[in-house]
């Protein structure tokens, strides 16, 4: 069976199916993620075949060829175990390469049973990112004395957002951010401090709930207000919030609203691990492009 599977960049349509199936297996994905995740980059989805059907596919994002970030590597059930999915991961691995620049590194956030898997592969332990919740949103920051102001991420031009964003993420990714600020039903928040964007963040509606993502801040103080704010304005929960364990402040502040862990990934690279501001970085935009 296993010469009959073919692999082919997606058609449109099928990253629905592809984004469905992450939901099925529990993911939580965002109701409006396929166009977003689509709109940019259309050639990063790949899809398996057996008899024209497909059965398996995942992502190869590649941000302006200098970062590469895989994900949603996801086998229908019915075929795992037979060789389908190490073959379309190698396949998509060698893909990932081919559209980055030499030397550029490559990141994924790996379910903790396939890190065996994906170490064969070349890439490498980082940390843990793991998946807190709340049942129901926080009240609005607390009105007082503050150096800070928090308003809407539109009032701010984007070329600053663009900057702040490089000092979390490995490279600039400005048409992916132009999409996923403007999804449906989307809030997006800046917060100002002395004249400068010190963090934003974002929520969006999933299948379950919401999800926070990205959650960026100069420090635990200015994530809180953010998530704080963030939290009030969706009606009802639960409210993910994804967080790298290698931040202590963001590891805190769960822990100071009681959230529970519901899942978790680990983050590994294939190459150098990319030198970001780690201690800004409170909430993952996302596990599926990173």
């Amino acid at each position: 069976m296993q010469d009959t599977m073919t692999m082919r960049n997606m058609q449109r349509p099928e990253v629905d199916v592809l984004v469905n199936w992450a939901a099925q297996e529990g993911w939580n994905p965002g109701v409006h993620d396929a166009e977003a995740f689509w709109q940019a980059d259309s050639e990063a989805f790949i899809a398996a075949l057996v008899q024209e059907n497909m059965i398996g596919g995942g992502s190869i994002t590649s941000y302006e060829g200098k970062y590469g970030f895989m994900g949603f590597f996801i086998v229908k059930p019915e075929y795992r175990g037979l060789g389908f999915g190490r073959k379309l991961w190698y396949h998509r691995r060698q893909r990932m390469l081919e559209r980055l620049t030499p030397g550029a590194s490559v990141g994924l956030d790996a379910a903790f049973q396939m890190q065996d898997f994906y170490g064969e592969g070349g890439f490498e332990f980082s940390h843990r990112n793991l998946r807190f919740s709340m049942d129901e949103p926080l009240s609005k920051a607390i009105n007082g004395a503050r150096d800070y102001e928090i308003c809407p991420l539109a009032d701010i031009p984007f070329d600053q957002l663009l900057q702040y964003d490089l000092t979390c993420f490995p490279a600039r990714r400005e048409k992916f951010l132009r999409t996923w600020l403007s999804q449906e039903g989307t809030q997006a928040l800046g917060l100002m401090q002395l004249g400068k964007l010190c963090g934003y963040g974002v929520i969006r509606r999933c299948a379950d709930g919401y999800k926070v993502g990205p959650l960026f801040a100069n420090n635990g103080e200015l994530a809180e207000a953010l998530l704080r704010e963030l939290s009030s304005s969706v009606e009802g929960g639960p409210i993910f919030l994804d967080v790298p364990e290698n931040n202590p402040e963001a590891m805190a502040l769960v822990k100071k609203y009681n959230m529970k862990e519901v899942f978790g990934c680990a983050r590994m690279y294939l190459g150098s691990k990319p030198d970001i501001a780690n201690e800004r970085v409170f909430g993952v935009t996302t596990f599926e492009l990173g």
